[in-house]
């Protein structure tokens, strides 16, 4: 929303700087992994590699190959996969990362921070790195112990693992070269789940936690020793304690003075970030509030920069070059750390270098990348919580519709956004843009009071009714309204015109895959259902269904070994669907156990192995111990605030976990209840303890809320 000049934060803006890396390092194709700027800038011709998140420096998640193309797509099948199921506990984990291909070689990562090097044409393992990782973090994780992918650099492979620990290791051996740690206080809620990004001279990664009351910054690392080049935080703290660099300085300005610095304010970077080596700039989206609403986060208002904002930074020296806030005074966790896309667009009468990004707002929105300057914005989904975007003051419109300060209010987009991490991509081809959208609206509630309590969920909301909602609820909180059905719908969007050109709506909402388009007019996206569809580019017809009995959220790549192309995707349902998974019977984990795959497909290839059934879990007898009354009401209250996003008390029409059911537990369970609630004593397996936020009664009252469920259901189901 603002252009700052050079002279006010950082100096000249370097153009076209190439010197990335160690300009002593001689450059090899022959060395393992080994991606250069020559290289990378180069890729967008070959198309035989996939050499970054996005395939090419300007992550369009696209690729010119187009040896599979509209004719032949009926004959893709089958031809390798690779077990990459999680290292602790054997619980199943989502999948998110995008592999990168380098010279015959796959590089890619699953939960936790596990990276895997593989034999592209077969799926056979070169090595495999498992880092030592605190299991704890599991508890420190919103959304799953998901990690988004590696980077590839000049024989090096970067990683950030769930604890915290960015990870430089040798491309040939995985052998560690060094490692750095990125969390700032290790008292509270920090995790990684975001890819690092090369950007020139150093490496950059961000962490999570603004659910859980952190407070948002990315950091450089050098890319020989790991040492730490500089920090940008992304909001400020308290203004007592001083500012550690001038940009948080200007955005303080943009709070209230007494804001609720305890919570964080959050604005954390986890999603994809892009750099552009031409200009020398490292594009940055930071995440939402915390807590959620602007009223109690800062009281006295203003637009809380740098929010749900995209920040240019000057990787040299971790100054802002410009910034632009798509959601001032944000409250309903309007993340703008949805992958960003670089092309070459016509915009009024000239080729103009813009970014687009479609963030959980609702807006898809088109900025001149050299200078921020805001050139469209139109909404693609349903949106009630603004009318438009003014294109003078590149501000939202608001509607007050979705001001629930006062009483709870019907909001879409929700929370999950219009658009999630998944990865849209852009075809340079037919110049359309393919969005994995998702509609899942909210009715929002302030709390009457909010109490921060470190390294646990800090939304500081007072109701918070997901869909689908009952007719009664509907007709009170979004009475005449549009978008109150859930859904999924795969867009091709016209980033110049603003409007769709078709669309494609999956059959079970939440927690689809992101997108790949290729030069053969084909647009791949993997389903909850356990398919990888594949659809003509321009007209979105459904050219190909491969089930692979596995839920797919991750983007699918392509490449070409030995005059063969080949496509792949990593398969495994979990992230934030591990805990709010759909209750429809087809989504892939209700039929076929959940396992992390990389499955890879070739023309002439065969029908894809099915995992194994999935296997219903019995309900033992609950367990001889006489249930107290008392603690029954706080019991359930505090299971939904600490247990209730990963476990089960029984069937839920909302809620659905692939952990384990606690209305399912065995006697032996239930005999060590609090040293595994309290001590932690799975904690090898990802179960983390609560001992320092719940005491022994707490622990208690859970207990017996729990025997009481179990007791319940056990009498239902074994009435005669």
């Amino acid at each position: 929303m603002k252009i700052l000049t050079h002279a006010v934060l950082s100096g000249i803006l370097p153009l076209a700087s190439l010197s990335w890396g160690n300009p002593e390092q001689t450059t090899s194709y022959d060395v393992a992994g080994w991606i250069d700027e020559e290289r990378l800038l180069k890729e967008d011709q070959e198309g035989a590699n996939w050499l970054s998140l996005g395939n090419n420096w300007k992550q369009q998640h696209y690729s010119p190959l187009e040896d599979i193309n509209a004719s032949n797509v009926a004959e893709l099948g089958f031809a390798w996969e690779y077990d990459a199921s999680s290292r602790i506990g054997k619980v199943p984990r989502g999948l998110e990362a995008t592999p990168f291909v380098v010279d015959g070689v796959m590089y890619t990562s699953g939960a936790w921070g596990v990276v895997y090097a593989l034999k592209a044409n077969t799926g056979e393992e070169i090595w495999r790195y498992d880092p030592p990782v605190d299991p704890t973090y599991s508890r420190k994780a919103c959304c799953d112990v998901v990690n988004r992918g590696v980077a590839v650099w000049k024989g090096r492979v970067y990683v950030g693992t769930i604890d915290g620990w960015l990870t430089s290791l040798d491309a040939a051996t995985g052998k560690v070269n060094w490692r750095s740690d990125v969390i700032i206080d290790r008292t509270m809620a920090y995790a990684n789940t975001g890819p690092p990004q090369i950007a020139g001279r150093v490496i950059v990664i961000g962490t999570s936690g603004a659910d859980m009351g952190a407070r948002g910054y990315f950091s450089a690392y050098d890319l020989e020793t790991g040492e730490l080049v500089w920090r940008f935080f992304t909001v400020p703290g308290d203004p007592k304690n001083g500012y550690e660099h001038p940009e948080v300085e200007m955005a303080a300005k943009t709070w209230d003075p007494d804001s609720r610095w305890e919570a964080g304010g959050g604005g954390t970077v986890w999603g994809q970030m892009t750099y552009d080596p031409e200009l020398n700039l490292l594009y940055v989206g930071t995440s939402n509030g915390s807590p959620y609403p602007a009223w109690i986060r800062s009281p006295s208002g203003g637009d809380n920069l740098f929010l749900c904002s995209i920040l240019a930074i000057n990787p040299d020296t971790g100054r802002l070059i410009w910034y632009y806030q798509e959601t001032p005074g944000e409250s309903w966790d309007y993340t703008a750390t949805q992958n960003m896309i670089l092309a070459e667009l016509e915009f009024g009468g000239r080729m103009r270098k813009v970014l687009m990004q479609a963030p959980k707002n609702g807006f898809f929105y088109v900025l001149d990348r050299e200078t921020g300057e805001l050139l469209s914005a139109e909404n693609f989904v349903e949106v009630n919580w603004a009318s438009h975007i003014d294109l003078e003051t590149g501000r939202p419109v608001f509607t007050g519709l979705a001001d629930y300060r006062d009483e709870p209010k019907f909001v879409v987009p929700g929370p999950y956004g219009a658009h999630n991490w998944n990865p849209m991509s852009y075809s340079p081809e037919t110049g359309l843009v393919y969005i994995p959208t998702t509609n899942t609206p909210m009715v929002f509630g302030s709390p009457s009071s909010f109490t921060y309590q470190k390294a646990t969920w800090s939304m500081g909301l007072g109701m918070g009714i997901n869909v689908p909602f009952s007719p009664e609820d509907k007709k009170t909180y979004a009475d005449g309204q549009k978008g109150t059905e859930k859904e999924d719908i795969l867009k091709a969007w016209d980033p110049v015109k603003q409007e769709a050109v078709w669309e494609v709506k999956l059959p079970i909402a939440m927690g689809n895959g992101g997108i790949l388009s290729t030069g053969g007019d084909l647009v791949f996206q993997g389903t909850n259902t356990g398919h990888l569809n594949v659809y003509h580019a321009r007209t979105g017809k459904l050219l190909k269904e491969l089930f692979t009995g596995t839920g797919i959220m991750a983007a699918p790549m392509t490449y070409r070994i030995d005059g063969v192309q080949y496509v792949a995707v990593m398969a495994s349902y979990g992230g934030g669907r591990l805990a709010f998974g759909s209750t429809e019977k087809e989504v892939a984990f209700y039929q076929y156990k959940n396992y992390g795959r990389i499955l890879a497909f070739r023309s002439g290839g065969g029908d894809t192995p099915l995992p194994p059934k999935a296997e219903p879990v019995p309900r033992p007898a609950p367990p001889d111990i006489q249930v107290n009354p008392d603690y029954l009401e706080s019991g359930a209250g505090l299971f939904a605030f600490y247990c209730r996003l990963c476990h089960q008390a029984g069937p839920n029409e909302i809620f659905f976990s692939q952990y384990p059911d606690l209305s399912k537990m065995t006697e032996g369970t239930h005999a060590i209840f609090n040293q595994i609630v309290l001590d932690g004593v799975y904690a090898p397996l990802g179960m983390a303890g609560f001992a320092d936020v719940l005491n022994e009664q707490q622990a208690e009252m859970i207990h017996h809320f729990l025997i009481s469920r179990q007791e319940e259901l056990w009498e239902a189901e074994n009435q005669e």
